[in-house]
């Protein structure tokens, strides 16, 4: 099959939890390259679902730098806080279903069940005047996927994760149950995400079976590890990316991404040369890569 997909559509999906920094990059720019690659369109989602975990100004930020880099979108960002009404009709769906639940369980209560919730029911009494949390009642089913960079993944979801939240007691929604709606709104045909994301992926599947929405392919690249083998992210305080020179972060990222780095001095040519034969299979198996 050709590598031009007219219907391919990939994403970036950053948190407004502060600047850009390398492994996000990372994401980005495979993400963008792999689009572009395949003759298809990048689209970005902003994840700020999450307002106690979210820094001031970052998501302008986020989308200042990936326009200095010219990483550009196909359409407007979705931003997942202006979405609330989408997940409430997926959760009213998996309750008209069966497949949720409300759950009154504190961390306590969790933690004397072994800290992982499989009754497929509240294990606590019901709190009047307390909202519950909702958890989707998770079957005793293997989910498996071929991942394009890690292989064969298989998950018992139910032994792993247990009956995992789909809306928060406090009324924010979960990660797992906005990505899979957003994903599906959006059209994405494969996922391009960091192997931090990997034990993610069978609870989405799981989550796209219940509500009969597409399964996209998915591509998880190996971490970038420091020296002590440590994640490069936002909260070991990794670096924002230095936009004094956006041709040399493209170029660091082409690098540990395992692409050649093309002459051009223009990052719009740069990014031009390395989608023409944009390969991730030299990354093909690693888990993760020390960098610099």
């Amino acid at each position: 099959m050709s590598h031009k997909e007219a219907g391919y559509r990939g994403r970036f999906a950053p948190s407004p939890t502060g600047e850009l920094h390398f492994g996000s990059l990372l994401a980005a720019s495979a993400s963008w390259l792999r689009a572009r690659h395949r003759g298809g369109q990048w689209l970005l989602r902003i994840d700020d679902i999450d307002p106690p975990r979210e820094v001031a100004g970052s998501t302008q930020a986020i989308l200042a730098t990936l326009s200095r880099l010219e990483l550009t979108a196909a359409a407007p960002p979705l931003h997942q806080s202006r979405r609330g009404a989408a997940y409430a009709q997926a959760l009213r769906q998996l309750q008209d279903d069966g497949h949720a639940f409300p759950c009154w369980c504190s961390r306590a209560d969790l933690e004397g069940a072994g800290a992982i919730h499989r009754d497929g029911h509240c294990i606590s009494p019901r709190h009047e005047g307390r909202e519950p949390a909702w958890r989707l009642r998770v079957p005793d089913v293997d989910i498996g996927f071929d991942d394009d960079l890690q292989g064969m993944q298989r998950q018992n979801v139910r032994d792993a994760v247990g009956d995992f939240v789909l809306r928060r007691a406090d009324g924010l929604w979960s990660y797992q149950l906005a990505c899979v709606v957003d994903d599906a709104a959006q059209g994405i045909t494969e996922v391009v995400r960091g192997r931090d994301l990997l034990d993610s992926t069978p609870r989405q599947i799981l989550l796209q079976r219940l509500l009969e929405l597409p399964t996209p392919a998915y591509l998880h690249l190996p971490l970038a590890v420091d020296a002590q083998g440590r994640k490069l992210s936002k909260s070991s305080d990794a670096p924002a990316v230095d936009l004094a020179d956006p041709r040399a972060a493209l170029a660091s990222a082409l690098r540990f991404l395992g692409q050649p780095v093309p002459a051009a001095e223009d990052v719009a040519t740069l990014l031009r040369v390395a989608a023409q034969g944009f390969d991730l299979s030299p990354l093909r198996g690693i888990p993760a890569r020390s960098w610099p």
